[in-house]
C-alpha cells in the first residue's frame, strides 16, 4: 500500500512540475531529493555565470537564464544597468551544490551578467555536500529520478548481494512498481518458510530467480533490439504484466511465453516516443565524505545524512 500511494505521490509531482523547467531549480528540491552530508562556509569567491542554476526562493519570477518574467522586475533591472554599467556588482549570496550555484540574494545581478556575458561573477557562497554531484542542465524531473533509484536500492538492498545489479526506469514511478514486486517476493518467501526471511536474503532471491529468468527470456525473444528506446527495468515490467495476464487462463505460463506474447503485442509507438522523452539519466554519486556542520549567513537548515 505504502508504495501505491508513494508511486502515485511521484507520478503527481513529476506532472506538477513539468511546467517548472524552464525556471531557475528550486534549492528544495535538491535538498529534499539528494542526501545532505554537510555544509560550510566558503567565503566570497568568483563563481561562473553558467553555472547558477538555481534559486533559494520558489517564487523569483524569472527564468532560467534569470531574466524576468514581469514588467515591474524590468525596472529594478534597469536601475542595475544604470548604476553598473560595466556589470562590476555587488558579490550575490549563493549555495554551492556539487559545483553548481543557488542563488539566495542577487537574481537581478546574475541577470545583468547574462545580459552582459559576463564569465564570472563575485559571489557570497556556502557549501552543500550531497550524495550525488550535479549537472548544469539537472531538472526537477532527474532529481526524481536519482531519488526513487535511491530509495529502491536502500529500502530492497539489492546491492548487497549483486552491486553489479543495476535496474534503471524510463518513468521514475517503475522503481515503486518493482519494489512492490521485490517486497511480495520477500512475503511469499517468508510465508514458505514459516519465519521471517531477511529483505537482503529475498531480494538477492527475486534478483536470482525471477528478474535474471525474465532478462534471459526478454533477450531471446529480441526484445532490446526492438525496443532500444526502453530501458531494461521498463521491458520487465511490461512483460511482467503480460505474464501476470497469461496466467488467468494458464497458471503455468512461463516468462518466455510472456517476452513472446509482448513481442507478438508489441509497444505502441505513442508509449515509445513517451520513453524515450521522460528518461532520464541518474545523477552521479559522490564519495561518502565526513559530515560537518557548520554555521552559514545564508540561514539555511539542512538534514545532514547520518
Amino acid at each position: 500500500m505504502f508504495n501505491r500511494l508513494r508511486l502515485g505521490a511521484v507520478a503527481a509531482a513529476t506532472t506538477a512540475l513539468m511546467a517548472s523547467d524552464e525556471s531557475p531549480l528550486p534549492l528544495a528540491e535538491v535538498t529534499d531529493r539528494l542526501r545532505i552530508r554537510g555544509q560550510h562556509y566558503v567565503g566570497v569567491k568568483p563563481i561562473p555565470v553558467e553555472r547558477i542554476i538555481g534559486s533559494v526562493d520558489r517564487s523569483v519570477d524569472v527564468d532560467r537564464l534569470f531574466r524576468p518574467r514581469r514588467s515591474t522586475l524590468l525596472h529594478r533591472l534597469q536601475s542595475l544597468r544604470n548604476a553598473f554599467p560595466d556589470g562590476m556588482v555587488p558579490a550575490i549570496t549563493a549555495y554551492e551544490v556539487g559545483g553548481m550555484y543557488f542563488v539566495v540574494d542577487g537574481h537581478h545581478r546574475v541577470a545583468l551578467a547574462h545580459e552582459l556575458q559576463m564569465e564570472y561573477l563575485d559571489a557570497d557562497v556556502t557549501a552543500l555536500t550531497t550524495s550525488h554531484a550535479l549537472t548544469s542542465d539537472v531538472d526537477v524531473r532527474q532529481l526524481i529520478h536519482t531519488e526513487q533509484h535511491r530509495i529502491f536500492t536502500e529500502r530492497s538492498g539489492l546491492l548487497v548481494r549483486h552491486p553489479e545489479a543495476r535496474i534503471l526506469f524510463s518513468r521514475p514511478s517503475g522503481y515503486a512498481q518493482i519494489l512492490d514486486l521485490v517486497e511480495a517476493h520477500a512475503y511469499e518467501m517468508s510465508v514458505r518458510a514459516g519465519e521471517l526471511v531477511p529483505s537482503e536474503e529475498a531480494t538477492a532471491d527475486w534478483y536470482e530467480t525471477d528478474y535474471l529468468t525474465a532478462s534471459a527470456a526478454v533477450h531471446k525473444a529480441g526484445l532490446p533490439k526492438v525496443y532500444e528506446h526502453a530501458t531494461k527495468g521498463d521491458i520487465y515490467l511490461w512483460v511482467h504484466a503480460k505474464r501476470r495476464e497469461l496466467r488467468t487462463s494458464n497458471r503455468t505460463a512461463t516468462w518466455a511465453q510472456a517476452a513472446l506474447a509482448a513481442r507478438r503485442e508489441g509497444l505502441p509507438r505513442r508509449e515509445q516516443r513517451a520513453l524515450k522523452r521522460e528518461h532520464r539519466p541518474l545523477l552521479p554519486r559522490q564519495r561518502q565524505q565526513s559530515s560537518v556542520r557548520w554555521g552559514t549567513p545564508a540561514g539555511l537548515v539542512v538534514q545532514v545524512a547520518s
